[in-house]
This record gives C-alpha cells, sequence and structure tokens, in this order.
C-alpha cells in the first residue's frame, strides 16, 4: 500500500498536510496498524500553543498508549472530536475522517524536512 503523495511524513509516522497556513495531521496506516485496535485518542485543546517536536495528544489501543507528536510549531485551531466518540476511526480512515488536529502555524518550513510519501513507503519497507 502507498502513502498518500499530498502528504509529508515523519520517522515517528506522523503525516502532515498543508492548506495556506493551517496543517492537517493525523498517524499513517503503518502506525495505526501497529497500535492495532485504537480505543481512546484525546488531543489537546483548541487554543494551545505547540512546539516543533511537541506533543498534541495521545492515543491508547488494546496494545500501547502513544503520544502524537507535531513537526511544526503553532496553534491548535481544530481537533477533531470524531474520534473521540469513534477512536475506530484512526484505524479505519487515519488520512481522512481520522485526522487528528489542525494547526495554524506562521512557519511551515519545517515541513520541507519531512519525508514525502516515496521516502515514507522506502522507510517502511527497509530498502
Amino acid at each position: 500500500m502507498s502513502s498518500p503523495a499530498d502528504l509529508r511524513y515523519s520517522e515517528s509516522h506522523e503525516w502532515f498536510r498543508v492548506d495556506g497556513d493551517v496543517v492537517t495531521m493525523g498517524i499513517t496506516q503503518f502506525a495505526a496498524d501497529q497500535l492495532t485496535d485504537v480505543t481512546y485518542a484525546e488531543m489537546r485543546p483548541v487554543g494551545t500553543t505547540v512546539d516543533a517536536g511537541g506533543g498534541v495528544g495521545e492515543v491508547e489501543s488494546v496494545k500501547t498508549t502513544s503520544d502524537i507528536y507535531t513537526a511544526v510549531a503553532g496553534e491548535i485551531v481544530e481537533v477533531n472530536d470524531a474520534i473521540s466518540g469513534d477512536p475506530s476511526l484512526i484505524n479505519s480512515d487515519p488520512y481522512g475522517k481520522g485526522w487528528m488536529v489542525r494547526i495554524r502555524t506562521s512557519d511551515s518550513s519545517a515541513l520541507e524536512g519531512l519525508m514525502d510519501a516515496a521516502a515514507y513507503d522506502q522507510s517502511l519497507s527497509g530498502a
């Protein structure tokens, strides 16, 4: 399965989509598969200021609890409340309905250092 080409990817398996000054993020299909069934998701509230590399929330699964980290600094402007009520969306549609937060950033240049889809897919194959 190839990763969506319009996203950037971190080594810790988060994805990022830029739309103007807003970055939508979530976890990749690989991360969702590794977690198995996600049973709980809690994101930091709207209005929270985050630093690049800082946490935006956490997800729990039957296997573990994982922190979710952002690659960009800014303010959380939207939280996907749907995943709080139905955390399985993270497993079933991680790039769509399972997104986690939207961050308004004044500088999305940090994303340039992340992997494109081809590099991310290659990192997963160990090639």
